[in-house]
């Protein structure tokens, strides 16, 4: 039976996940290529660079938006889920996100308006093997569900107007695809440093972890951390709860795979990557 092992001692984002995915040795044309089955390819390219954490090399993957030369940083982006802004750890401000939501048009809706509906429509339209399809759904319905918690409104009425945005499809859908290639049954994770501080956001200056990240994380083993900036994002939180089977420190197994992800944010004395841990 195959198991990844999230190792998860610089958190968690979508990135991340990606980035220690393909380290590991996921396929990233097969990656592209399933991708292309969401037909908004003319809005993005994907872009993967080696990059050096505190003395660990890592991969660091990154989108570009199509759309006025953005680009967009993939590590800047996991606080959309929140609807706001943020100053942390893995992400940094997103205004320049929310000028290309208002500024491109497209067939399908505008960005900034993209439903719960739309997301599952647009996944469920793709022609993505069925487990793919399964994990994206219900990684999408679990960030859904914290938010229309959080705004007090039912899950078929939550707009995401940071997390319908490509890049963020990109990271969940993304996710499920490199999982299926590497052909995972059994998923397991370390507790989850969810980081200290405070983030700013569109409501004020809020806690970390954030309204939404720590609703997602409702019965998962959360670890301290001294560092302050908000290490696991509402996506990374998702990926994590739906997955997880159970969390502990690392698993008897016989590693097959190691596969570093790198964060956006370099800490002092910290290496930020999430590290996957591959075997039987």
């Amino acid at each position: 039976m195959k198991i990844l092992y999230f190792d998860c001692f610089s958190g968690i984002s979508g990135d991340m996940v990606i980035g220690s995915l393909i380290d590991a040795g996921a396929d990233m044309t097969v990656l592209e290529s399933e991708l292309k089955k969401l037909q908004i390819e003319n809005e993005y390219e994907l872009k993967t660079s080696k990059v050096v954490k505190n003395g660990i090399t890592s991969t660091k993957f990154d989108v570009v938006l199509l759309n006025e030369g953005s680009h967009h940083d993939h590590g800047d982006k996991h606080g959309h889920e929140h609807h706001h802004s943020h100053d942390h750890g893995h992400e940094h401000s997103h205004e320049h996100y929310h000028d290309y939501e208002h500024n491109h048009s497209h067939d399908h809706h505008h960005h900034d308006h993209r439903s719960y509906r739309d997301i599952v429509q647009l996944i469920e339209a793709a022609d993505f093997p069925e487990q793919v399809k399964d994990m994206a759904l219900k990684i999408f319905k679990k960030i859904g569900e914290a938010e229309g918690k959080i705004h007090g409104m039912p899950l078929e009425d939550v707009h995401f107007h940071e997390v319908g945005a490509v890049d963020s499809i990109i990271d969940i859908v993304g996710a499920a695809i490199l999982i299926h290639d590497l052909e995972i049954e059994t998923f397991k994770a370390s507790p989850i440093p969810v980081g200290s501080g405070k983030i700013h956001i569109d409501h004020g200056v809020y806690p970390v972890p954030a309204p939404a990240t720590l609703e997602i994380l409702q019965g998962v083993p959360l670890a301290h951390s001294d560092l302050k900036a908000e290490l696991t994002t509402p996506t990374g939180a998702a990926i994590i709860a739906v997955l997880a089977e159970e969390f502990s420190n690392t698993p008897s197994m016989k590693v097959d795979r190691i596969g570093y992800g790198a964060g956006t944010k370099t800490f002092k004395e910290h290496p930020n990557v999430l590290r996957v841990i591959i075997g039987e």
